[in-house]
């Protein structure tokens, strides 16, 4: 049976300061929450039956099993799903974490949910493990980062760290995107380092653009057409991961 202490910590997980002081977090829809069944501890799950019915093993430490009017009341989407859960956070360290032997991706005060949500994703999508986010990053535990994951979350790890510690220890290239760099492709890429991508209003802050030592632009086309000041962060992550990916090819 639903009750209302389970509503009242779902309500109290949208925020940060209690996923933080819970080390829990909300995952909403019948993909995602099958996704990540087997990679995060689940403390408890509301689900339909028609749902239970398709996963065979659950391992919830708890399961209530309700209607759809009980989901709606317990939901923080506009449309509910069959399933909610409420999972631990993972556990992982920044020490996991080596640009020596591969690709990172670096996120630099992103604000926006579902563009970290999203970034994510790409990471996933073009086989990077790891990606390090500054302390003013959107929390990717936050509804809709969890959300605009699609279930990347159990093959990506994320670190919080303050980036010019991490950067400064590194000895590995270290990729950012500026007006005034080298055209992407144009540039012989490696295959290892950090790609560091930048707040969506302000770039890179200075502190950490010191550091970086391959600066690297993304022409828009033709040169002469008048465009766009700038790109979405997400998709420039996208373009800058693909030409990483496809000169390795």
């Amino acid at each position: 049976m639903l009750s209302k202490a389970k509503i009242k910590q779902v309500r109290l997980l949208e925020k940060k300061k209690y996923r933080d002081e819970y080390k829990l977090f909300v995952a909403e829809g019948n993909k995602l929450v099958s996704d990540m069944i087997p990679f995060f501890e689940c403390e408890w799950m509301i689900a339909r039956t028609s749902w239970i019915a398709t996963q065979g093993n659950l391992p919830a430490k708890e399961l209530i099993v309700a209607g759809e009017d009980d989901i709606r009341k317990v939901s923080l989407l506009k449309n509910p799903q069959d399933v909610l859960a409420v999972f631990r956070h993972p556990s992982c360290t920044i020490e996991e974490v080596n640009p020596a032997e591969g690709l990172v991706l670096a996120l630099d005060g992103i604000q926006d949910p579902g563009n970290l949500g999203t970034m994510i994703r790409l990471a996933d999508w073009f086989g990077i493990e790891h990606v390090v986010c500054s302390p003013d990053t959107a929390d990717v535990f936050g509804p809709k980062a969890v959300q605009a994951t699609m279930g990347a979350l159990t093959r990506v790890k994320i670190h919080y760290t303050s980036l010019e510690d991490f950067l400064i220890k590194q000895n590995a290239p270290l990729y950012g995107a500026f007006l005034d760099g080298n055209s992407i492709y144009e540039e012989q890429l490696s295959s290892n380092g950090i790609i560091i991508i930048g707040n969506e209003g302000n770039g890179i802050r200075p502190s950490v653009e010191l550091l970086i030592n391959k600066r690297l632009y993304i022409p828009a086309y033709p040169p002469t057409h008048k465009n766009a000041e700038s790109l979405n962060a997400a998709i420039a992550a996208a373009i800058i991961c693909a030409e990483f990916r496809r000169q390795q090819l």
